[in-house]
């Protein structure tokens, strides 16, 4: 007798493939690349990650597990959403920074505007803190199963940088990073840019 159909499988597939269909005409076409995580975000562990080569330059990391069913998310401005992080070129450790996100994500509200600290988790890198931002200048939504999403850019800033949003506003921050061609992306061993005093 044939084995019958796991249901559970079935629909990861489906939720899956809408959820890529869904992101594709924002992110372009993703890696054939899954960076799976060892223990499934159902069981306690965390995300899985797909990149998207063509999303800006470099490649763009981005959550693919906390859309389209109920993860735990606890949703901000956006409702649910996928985690991003920008590269300049294939940096793991990006992803498995937002990978491992993911499970702060059941426990805090996470917005635009907002920082984080992450002290050593890049290494020996400049970057000591997040600071979280839209992938555009007004959010970005993508949709499937008649439900609507968002993503969050996760933007990687010195120690420096962090101190400035916090003393003058992370607008403000935000405003000059893209003024110094850094948005969107977190560039592991840079320099601090120049910031008013």
């Amino acid at each position: 007798m044939p084995d019958q159909p796991n249901k559970k499988s079935s629909d990861w597939d489906r939720i899956w493939n809408a959820r890529i269909a869904a992101l594709t005409p924002i992110l372009c076409k993703p890696s054939n690349m899954v960076y799976h995580a060892p223990i499934p975000f159902y069981l306690g562990g965390f995300a899985d990650v797909l990149p998207f080569p063509d999303f800006v330059p470099g490649v763009t990391y981005v959550t693919a597990e906390m859309t389209g069913e109920e993860m735990g998310q606890r949703p901000n401005s956006l409702g649910q959403y996928e985690l991003m992080i920008c590269a300049r070129q294939e940096l793991p450790k990006a992803a498995d920074l937002i990978s491992r996100l993911t499970r702060y994500t059941c426990d805090a509200v996470l917005e635009a505007h907002q920082t984080m600290d992450l002290g050593t988790f890049l290494g020996d890198s400049t970057i000591r803190a997040l600071v979280f931002a839209y992938p555009r200048d007004e959010p970005v939504y993508f949709e499937f199963f008649d439900q609507h999403y968002g993503l969050l850019l996760c933007l990687g800033i010195t120690a420096e940088e962090l101190a400035f949003g916090r003393a003058h506003g992370n607008k403000n921050l935000l405003a000059l990073l893209k003024e110094h061609g850094v948005f969107p992306y977190t560039i592991p061993d840079r320099p601090s840019i120049p910031l008013p005093q």
